[in-house]
């Protein structure tokens, strides 16, 4: 009797029905949003996508005005607010952006000729919504989210419309930089006590 070889794309998936289910998505270490290269990243992804769309007009237009989360921030009450509020800030500007994007992917999809630029950006966009949202479980700020101490005087989120996905991006980055960075700043810092 010969012996036969596995081949390896075999291996590769046997390796992968090993690993527990859910993992990847669920196991992401907890304070992988507290290393500022991986907000960097995402960061620099929205930037990216809002240079590349600051002098497109013709495919940037969106057939429908899209909501997405205020992002003005006013320093001082922020500062105030308890962490809990944050996250619920946080967490409902996070479900909002990803509603958005959905929303623009399925309206450049349906238009007469998506511009391959601007439908990579927006592919990226829902994919790192899709990681932030995994990476801000992580930490623990749906469960702050949903559990604030003045839930019921909760103010509910300010929005506003984009009507191109310049601006869909242009809130998307500030988004980023502002609200999500001093959130995860101030959740990993209070974490680290």
């Amino acid at each position: 009797m010969g012996v036969h070889e596995c081949p390896a794309w075999l291996w590769l998936l046997l390796s992968l029905l090993s690993l527990p289910l859910g993992l990847p998505v669920l196991g992401a270490p907890p304070r992988l949003i507290c290393d500022s290269r991986v907000l960097e990243r995402y960061l620099l992804e929205a930037k990216e996508a809002e240079n590349v769309t600051t002098g497109c007009a013709e495919h940037c237009s969106l057939s429908e005005n899209i909501t997405v989360p205020d992002t003005k921030v006013n320093f001082y009450a922020w500062k105030r607010m308890e962490v809990g509020q944050q996250a619920l800030e946080v967490w409902q500007g996070l479900a909002l952006l990803s509603e958005a994007v959905l929303r623009g992917q399925a309206l450049l999809v349906n238009s007469s000729q998506p511009w391959e630029p601007l439908q990579l950006h927006v592919d990226k966009a829902v994919s790192g919504l899709r990681s932030l949202t995994t990476l801000l479980r992580a930490l623990g700020a749906q469960k702050e989210a949903n559990s604030p101490p003045d839930a019921a005087l909760a103010a509910p989120l300010r929005t506003i419309t984009a009507d191109t996905f310049r601006k869909f991006f242009r809130v998307y980055s500030n988004f980023l930089r502002g609200k999500l960075k001093l959130y995860t700043e101030e959740a990993c810092r209070t974490g680290d006590r």
